[in-house]
């Protein structure tokens, strides 16, 4: 489904924010929020969930943990989904969606995965033992000010930086660059998904286009704890909500499709995760 908001506009406008100001919500925004959350959906089919809590008002009086990182922030969203094949690219698509709702709203957020006391954020969000919980995510106003907490990891993780086209698209094979020319009119979703965001800022996608198809691939290192290599299928489906948006956007053709054999010689440390197939509607 493509989102009621200019999207290009608004993915060039997202910031991750960590310091907010310390008033709540208002109530209007957060009654277009609760509306929005209801008609999110994802292409893979997958059941995800969004759960929405204020800090003040968790009824079971559990304390909501973010190791300093997050400053001023009343309202907590969180996502979950099940155990499943495309389970985490859902989460991250669906979640990122909502972020890009939240940012058009002049909302600010920032995804963690990593950076808050999942214990506690499980009690107050009624989370199941069953249930994939990847991240969390703050919502409400910018402060006007960030602090010095934020500057600091801002600057370390070169949160303003991108890798460059010709390290993450690809034609026929990983070693094959692909120029901006033959990506013809897929070069703007492209664009946009090398700007998502991700844990740490890794920006663990790789795209190869081959025969009418771009093939996504996750990438980590070759000593990545399973939790890690988890949260880079959060992150691809993160990039994937920005390529899928983007094309919807301009109204391109296509469909996502998982197959058999892509005939690509894949690095070890990637995975092939699925493939986008430009001529099926």
């Amino acid at each position: 489904m493509k989102l009621n908001i200019p999207i290009e506009e608004t993915i060039k406008n997202r910031v991750s924010v960590r310091s907010y100001d310390s008033k709540g919500l208002s109530e209007n925004d957060k009654e277009k929020l609760v509306n929005a959350i209801s008609q999110l959906t994802n292409p893979f089919g997958e059941n995800v969930r969004i759960h929405l809590i204020e800090k003040d008002t968790v009824s079971n009086g559990e304390k909501l943990g973010t190791y300093g990182v997050i400053k001023g922030a009343k309202t907590f969203l969180g996502v979950t989904v099940d155990k499943s094949e495309f389970g985490l690219v859902a989460a991250g698509y669906q979640f990122e969606n909502l972020v890009l709702i939240a940012t058009n709203m002049g909302l600010g957020t920032v995804w963690l995965a990593a950076t808050f006391s999942r214990e506690q954020f499980e009690k107050a969000m009624d989370i199941q033992e069953d249930e994939l919980f990847p991240a969390i995510s703050p919502i409400g106003y910018a402060a006007s000010k960030r602090s010095i907490t934020e500057s600091i990891m801002r600057k370390t993780m070169k949160s303003d930086k991108r890798k460059p086209w010709e390290e993450i698209f690809f034609q026929d094979s990983f070693g094959n660059s692909l120029s901006k020319e033959d990506a013809n009119e897929y070069v703007n979703p492209l664009e946009m998904l090398r700007l998502a965001p991700s844990a740490t800022n890794a920006q663990p996608w790789r795209v190869v286009k081959k025969q009418g198809f771009y093939h996504f691939f996750e990438t980590h290192k070759s000593n990545a704890s399973e939790d890690e290599k988890m949260i880079k299928k959060v992150d691809l489906g993160i990039a994937l909500s920005h390529f899928h948006q983007t094309v919807l956007e301009y109204g391109l053709p296509g469909c996502f499709e998982k197959l058999a054999d892509i005939k690509i010689d894949i690095p070890d440390n990637a995975n092939y995760i699925i493939s986008w197939n430009m001529e099926k509607k």
